[in-house]
């Protein structure tokens, strides 16, 4: 079904592999021709390459600058970056930039404030030159797929699955400081990526969708890091058996790898997608060159794949859903004792009571957003659900198209009421059953979702209440397969169903009467609307000579998620007020953290007051006093006073920046870690002023409670030093141990040195 290769390998004409051996060259010389490239030249013919290239405005293609031609946010972050731009000066968007209001446009929790953020973001849009897409009409993703994506062309997202390479287009999902650098005419500073080929065979069986691909791909590569922050470029004759639709669902998965971004070999297939939509202009041919260098292959033959599903709490733990259904009850329990790890026993929770007669019963399906409501994955569920019912006991089915103009071809060509008549409710284009503010199952119940992901509580149960509930992660297929059979889990391949293949026509007038495009003209004399709830940032001091950390968390999961870090759904209804959002910090994961980091902001505080901060927090007294007895000089004018945090691999899951930010305004200044998860979490510590600090894997020198004391931190920073001296202060003594920060850019050092991206622009 898959397989991995151990080395680099060249792509020859786009379907011969040649893997990097000692014998390559030969090879390649024997099939390519005596002027066959060199691995340095091979690697300029991905298409990644090329695209990164022309985006490049830098001089130097390892050391990357990149311009972005479009940007995309929804109502969870924009507000946050556009008042992080204003606040540096912002005058004009100078690209097209999109709002769209598809996540927290159902949540009635906190009166007013949800729909005042999409007012804020309306006047900005008139303001300053923007896209604005009212709620309901789109999801983020599938907007940018109808309306934005070009062939060749870069789009920033503030969100993880920003992903359009299907169209040609290469797509990142970053926190929104780098959206606000690009507002400000500002780059996007990387290494050169390396790249991946995804090369593709053979033709997916019927009943087998884009998600048991992505899934199956998921499995293969997440917990190797096999394509960790690099491109993955989707190639070989596979890719020609699949449909536009197909592509996109596997596509927009891709971010569940961690890797940075993805692009695809076009075809006509994906210029017919673009004429639909009334945009065949912006279609490219693109194919890597006749020799092309990846640094890695995956190679899958589609024909292999059958029905996945990801049991909870993570989209890379994979089975078929034949296998599962095999060994039911050794796969349950296995998820069981992972939770245990997952949830720290706060709860009790079990899969293996919903085992009736030998078959797994699950409570709810749902099929929804960027990931599952396209057209072709409704119209498949319509086809297989047709003439049946899902029944009248717990078993619900909720279906989202992703935006209005596929809910109205739905509508048009009876998919909708196949749907509606077995017993499914469609609603309207939302996220919110993939980040927890929509359809919230029962306690203990099992749902299954052709969502992006399914980490604990993302469905919205509330674990500080005592709740649990779980997902399962499957294709479109398969749940309405599971749904004709009232709940009872099933693979779409079990049933034999005469699959229609309706045909898309896209109606472009759906948007043009409802979606406010400026054309890129902005207005200076509208003014902005602020809700109450809308705040401005704290202000945010400058990086100390010398440094005081406190470990007020400290977590051992293998790996700890943004949702973890801040939870979604009904909590990111508090997004435009830094200080309110806060509260929430951990709060699943670590409930006590927002108190102790209270308490040492106070210290920081004081010390900015020219007070003392043993007044603010009296277990500083004896910390002060030891790092005193080694360090006469160190005194309150050179001092900062923090929080830190310690995870073994944070940052897996979305690009929300408050993940970082909210710890910055409780006084976090640092994390520490033994890796980080994604180069977009790692980023938004930077930009938010924060340290990220390495220590190498093994027993630690600090335990949460503890104080570090960092001394000449910011002339580390400085002069760029490649380990930082620490110290444990406990018992009136200093333990020295090291940390390490990785590799920076200049103005990487420079944000942190300031404080903060902000106080950066202000300079």
């Amino acid at each position: 079904m898959m397989e991995l290769l151990k080395t680099g390998a060249y792509l020859v004409n786009g379907t011969e592999i040649i893997e990097d051996t000692p014998e390559a060259q030969a090879r390649l010389q024997a099939v390519a021709g005596p002027d066959a490239p060199s691995k340095e030249e091979a690697a300029k013919g991905t298409i990644a390459y090329g695209i990164l290239e022309a985006h490049n405005t830098s001089d130097n293609m390892e050391k990357l600058k990149i311009r972005f031609d479009k940007l995309t946010s929804h109502d969870i972050t924009y507000v946050g970056i556009i008042q992080t731009a204003r606040a540096s000066g912002l005058e004009k968007f100078p690209m097209p930039y999109v709002l769209t209001n598809c996540h927290n446009s159902l949540c009635a929790v906190g009166g007013t404030i949800n729909e005042d953020d999409h007012m804020f973001g309306l006047t900005c849009a008139k303001k300053y030159g923007g896209i604005y897409v009212p709620p309901h009409q789109a999801v983020i993703h599938q907007f940018a797929r109808e309306m934005l994506a070009c062939g060749g062309a870069m789009i920033l997202g503030s969100d993880s699955h920003t992903r359009y390479g299907a169209l040609g287009t290469m797509a990142m999902g970053e926190g929104g400081p780098e959206l606000v650098k690009q507002l400000l005419n500002q780059t996007y500073d990387i290494n050169m990526p390396g790249v991946i080929g995804i090369y593709m065979t053979g033709e997916p069986i019927k009943g087998v969708g884009p998600q048991d691909v992505a899934l199956a791909i998921i499995g293969a590569v997440f917990q190797n890091g096999y394509v960790n922050n690099k491109v993955m470029e989707f190639v070989g004759p596979g890719v020609e058996k699949l449909s536009a639709d197909f592509r996109i669902g596997v596509d927009v998965m891709t971010t569940e790898t961690t890797c940075l971004s993805s692009i695809w070999k076009t075809d006509d297939v994906i210029k017919d997608f673009y004429d639909i939509h009334g945009r065949v202009e912006d279609y490219k041919e693109l194919n890597p060159a006749k020799v092309a260098y990846y640094d890695g292959m995956v190679k899958i033959d589609l024909s292999k794949i059958r029905p996945m599903i990801a049991m909870p709490f993570h989209p890379s733990n994979t089975y078929t859903i034949e296998d599962m259904n095999k060994n039911l009850m050794d796969v349950l329990h296995d998820c069981e004792q992972k939770a245990l790890v997952s949830l720290d026993g706060q709860v009790d929770f079990k899969l293996t009571d919903k085992v009736r007669d030998g078959k797994l019963y699950v409570e709810q399906g749902i099929i929804a957003g960027c990931a599952g409501g396209g057209f072709e994955n409704l119209c498949a569920a319509a086809d297989i659900i047709k003439g049946k019912s899902i029944g009248a006991d717990e078993f619900t089915l909720s279906v989202y198209p992703a935006s209005t103009p596929i809910y109205m071809e739905l509508v048009k060509n009876g998919a909708a009421a196949a749907l509606m008549e077995s017993g499914a409710i469609v609603k309207t284009a939302f996220c919110g059953p993939c980040f927890g503010a929509g359809d919230t199952p029962s306690n203990n119940s099992l749902s299954i979702r052709h969502s992006t992901r399914n980490f604990p509580n993302r469905e919205g149960s509330k674990l500080q209440n005592g709740q649990i509930a779980s997902v399962a992660l499957m294709d479109a297929r398969s749940i309405a397969a599971t749904a004709a059979n009232k709940g009872y889990l099933t693979p779409a391949t079990d049933l034999d169903v005469e699959y229609t293949g309706r045909k898309y026509h896209f109606d472009s007038s759906i948007y043009a009467n409802r979606v406010f495009d400026s054309k890129g003209v902005a207005d200076p004399s509208v003014e902005i609307k602020f809700g109450p709830n809308i705040k401005d940032w704290p202000k945010m001091s400058a990086l100390p000579e010398n440094m005081i950390l406190k470990v007020v968390s400290e977590i051992h999961d293998p790996v700890t998620t943004t949702d973890e870090l801040i939870p979604s759904g009904e909590t990111s209804s508090y997004r435009s007020n830094p200080l309110g959002l806060a509260e929430f910090t951990l709060s699943r994961k670590d409930p006590a953290y927002v108190g102790r980091a209270k308490e040492v902001r106070a210290a920081q505080e004081a010390v900015e007051a020219n007070s003392n901060p043993v007044e603010a927090l009296a277990e500083l007294a004896p910390v002060i006093d030891a790092i005193h007895a080694k360090y006469a000089d160190v005194t309150n004018e050179n001092i900062g006073i923090g929080s830190t945090i310690f995870a073994v691999k944070p940052g897996d899951g979305s690009a929300r920046e408050q993940a970082a930010s909210c710890q910055k305004v409780l006084g976090g200044w640092a994390n520490i870690a033994n890796e980080y998860a994604t180069k977009r979490y790692r980023s938004n510590l930077i930009n938010w002023g924060m340290l990220p600090f390495l220590i190498e894997k093994g027993d630690l020198p600090f335990a949460n409670g503890d104080y570090i004391f960092l001394p000449d931190v910011r002339k580390a920073v400085e002069t760029k030093a490649a380990e930082f001296e620490a110290y444990v202060v406990k018992d009136g003594s200093l333990t020295p141990f090291a940390l390490k920060m990785g590799e920076l850019t200049d103005d990487e050092r420079e944000i942190i040195l300031k404080g903060c991206l902000i106080n950066y622009n202000r300079q």
